[in-house]
């Protein structure tokens, strides 16, 4: 089952050639989330050959530009191209308003349903639930009322063996208990423990991407052991003091938190435009936590 992320933009405030601002997209068993949506991420979505009307749920951690500026623009292209099917929008409240306002200004009443869900910033909540997967959100620590997300999928049902022998044969009505967990009894009547019939299913996968904070441990009982984390590190150690008046984090800063939170692996990113070479920032971050990637654009990542 599909569990990966793809980076749409990897760089903070202002884009370079090769890197956009924030977007991500996560697709959890062929569901599609967008992850924030900076200025160009509908660009970056053609050019990494992504279906965006798939894409039904978009996410926005707060109101800086480097992280919605882009969204008026896709909501738009997916009005003109006559979509049809619901987009459910996950942000703060103000912005709602934001997009009545562009969507009363060019005059365009969109040919799809778009439904917003306001998010709180002060609290762990569960925004959004299905048979697959949860998304929480939490907050973090910036200039403005930020939060981050967390994605975990849900646990699945015990497989059934494919090497049974021949004259086992499970009724179809205890099919679903088997699933779960129980034991079943045959056709024949014969009881049989459920692990002479299942196998262990797979161990469900995390993602939790969180955007512009300062260091903050607050967080670590929300990212507590996920499989994957995205950890913004806006600047190198030697800006600490900058990264502290900005509200944003350092390499080893994000690295300390990964450390501390027990997760697998740490995905840095949100880079400042200063940096050309991002091996630096990469050296300095595996030096605390050494399962550290770089975040870069058009990078897939299979968690």
């Amino acid at each position: 089952m599909t569990f990966s992320l793809t980076i749409l933009g990897s760089n903070s405030a202002i884009p370079t050639l090769s890197r956009n601002p924030s977007a991500h997209l996560l697709n959890v068993n062929e569901r599609l989330f967008l992850i924030d949506c900076a200025e160009g991420t509908q660009l970056q979505i053609r050019r990494f050959h992504i279906h965006f009307q798939r894409i039904r749920r978009i996410f926005i951690s707060h109101l800086h530009g480097d992280h919605y500026f882009g969204l008026i623009g896709l909501l738009n292209s997916l009005h003109l191209l006559g979509r049809k099917e619901e987009m459910h929008l996950y942000g703060p409240p103000l912005l709602e308003e934001i997009l009545d306002l562009q969507l009363k200004a060019s005059t365009t009443t969109l040919v799809y349903p778009l439904i917003f869900h306001p998010l709180s910033f002060g609290s762990y909540d569960l925004v959004y639930d299905d048979e697959s997967v949860t998304v929480h959100s939490f907050p973090l620590l910036h200039s403005i009322p930020t939060c981050g997300f967390i994605f975990r999928e849900k646990k699945a049902g015990r497989k059934i063996r494919k090497d049974l022998p021949d004259d086992v044969k499970i009724p179809l009505s205890e099919m679903k208990n088997l699933v779960q967990g129980d034991d079943v009894m045959d056709q024949e009547g014969r009881f049989h423990r459920n692990e002479e019939l299942t196998t262990d299913p797979p161990a469900p996968r995390s993602y939790a991407y969180c955007s512009d904070t300062a260091y903050t441990e607050s967080i670590i009982p929300y990212i507590q052991n996920c499989d994957l984390l995205y950890h913004e590190s806006t600047f190198m150690q030697n800006m600490a003091g900058i990264a502290r008046e900005k509200m944003h984090s350092t390499t080893v800063e994000a690295a300390t938190l990964a450390k501390k939170a027990g997760v697998k692996k740490l995905l840095i990113g949100h880079f400042s435009a200063r940096y050309d070479d991002l091996q630096p920032l990469l050296y300095e971050a595996t030096h605390i936590f050494p399962e550290t990637f770089l975040a870069e654009d058009g990078a897939v990542i299979r968690i």
